[in-house]
């Protein structure tokens, strides 16, 4: 069987075909994305386009399991060790499902691109005890072991994207910023990226940007909160609000609202990063509890988590982009693309002229962008090229991200 053994020998190619993995804070499942990539004689991409998608939903089991890894009073070595190794088979099983779709034997794939399910995310310092007395640790962990996905499906891995980052002082997150440059940037118009998944992040592209125009942070909760909220109201039968009818059919508590617009994370310049271990379910639990005291039914903590998604997301983009960028239009992704009530509130906070779009309008459909962008950063990996960006993660250096497993 033909198979890459080392980065030079997939720089000597024009045509790669890419696997992305991207399994979010949302917890929902697996994206796995057949993607296409064209290089010109000078190594610069060409094109990207989107071969085949497949998705695969987590189990009730396994989402569990993992909800509990993502909490320090829940959490244990030995479960942490066994789901790092135990993701890994669901990670696989994907691929095999997206080439049988697709028609594609696994010879004819350079390499997967895994970014792994985040457990935890420490952006800022921590101390820790050095060598040399108290240092500063920045800290990420995605789970999924490399090594088993490679020994399943024989094509070469590449994963754990985010720790070069952290190591060059940045925040390891947003990553995808790079990607979107290379998908969305246009000569004419500024735009505003903005994905809703568990976790709502934005990537800023000024008109004709280059890559050190753009900037991205993440907002605050994406679908997070609705989504545990959903679960919880339903006794599991649902798990997220489907078109957002269930906000819909509620009302949105100013009150309740206000209060935890007041977090003080939305007040934190960028770069800057989250995730559940900030708005998962001991959030949920006190924004339920203060909903109940104040008498509202389940549909209206569904809506005020939809408005609070929605005003974090609007509030970001005031405080930090209008008044340094112009913006024409904003493109949104993720789970909260299909979200009708979200958008329509999203719609309503922002200025007139702002037109808003799904990634689906691009040829790109909403929940398949950020394995798409794995797939990105992975080429850019084995082409031996930085692909995290400075302006957008506070890194002190471009850097090549990622370990690979030949």
């Amino acid at each position: 069987m033909a198979r890459i053994q080392g980065a030079a020998s997939y720089k000597e190619k024009q045509h790669h075909l890419l696997i992305g993995l991207m399994s979010g804070t949302s917890l929902d499942g697996v994206d796995a994305a057949l993607v296409s990539i064209e290089t010109d004689k000078h190594e610069t991409i060409q094109k990207v386009r989107l071969e085949q998608f497949y998705y695969l939903p987590y189990s009730d089991a396994l989402r569990q399991q993992v909800m509990l890894l993502c909490s320090p009073e829940t959490a244990r070595v030995d479960q942490l060790t066994v789901t790092h190794y135990g993701l890994a088979e669901w990670y696989a099983y994907a691929v095999q499902q997206l080439l049988r779709q697709a028609g594609v034997a696994a010879d004819q794939v350079d390499a997967i691109c895994m970014h792994g399910q985040t457990v935890w995310h420490v952006a800022g310092n921590t101390q820790f005890p050095g060598p040399e007395g108290e240092t500063s640790v920045r800290a990420s962990l995605q789970i999924g072991e490399l090594s088993t996905v490679m020994e399943r499906t024989g094509i070469p891995v590449v994963g754990n994207f985010r720790a070069r980052d952290l190591a060059a002082g940045g925040e390891g997150a947003p990553l995808v910023p790079y990607a979107d440059l290379i998908l969305f940037r246009d000569e004419q118009k500024g735009r505003l990226l903005q994905n809703i998944g568990g976790i709502a992040n934005v990537t800023v592209i000024p008109a004709a940007a280059a890559d050190e125009h753009i900037f991205a942070f993440d907002t605050g909760p994406g679908n997070m909160v609705i989504d545990e909220l959903v679960k919880e109201g339903t006794a599991g039968r649902l798990r997220f609000d489907e078109g957002g009818k269930i906000a819909a059919s509620g009302r949105v508590s100013t009150e309740l609202l206000e209060i935890y617009l007041a977090d003080a994370y939305y007040q934190l310049q960028p770069p800057k990063s989250t995730g559940r271990e900030v708005y998962g379910k001991a959030f949920v639990d006190r924004f339920r509890a203060e909903g109940h005291k104040k008498g509202l039914s389940f549909e209206d903590m569904v809506a005020t988590a939809t408005a609070l998604t929605a005003k974090t997301i609007a509030q970001a983009f005031e405080r930090f982009v209008f008044p340094l960028v112009p913006i024409d239009q904003l493109i949104v992704s993720g789970g909260g693309a299909h979200n009708e009530t979200m958008l329509g509130m999203l719609k309503a906070e922002l200025p007139k002229h702002i037109v808003v779009m799904t990634s689906a309008q691009f040829g790109i459909p909403d929940d398949a962008k950020e394995a798409i962008a794995f797939a990105i950063l992975g080429h850019e990996t084995l082409m031996g090229r930085p692909s995290n960006v400075p302006s957008v993660t506070g890194a002190s250096r471009p850097v090549i991200l990622g370990n690979i497993c030949w």
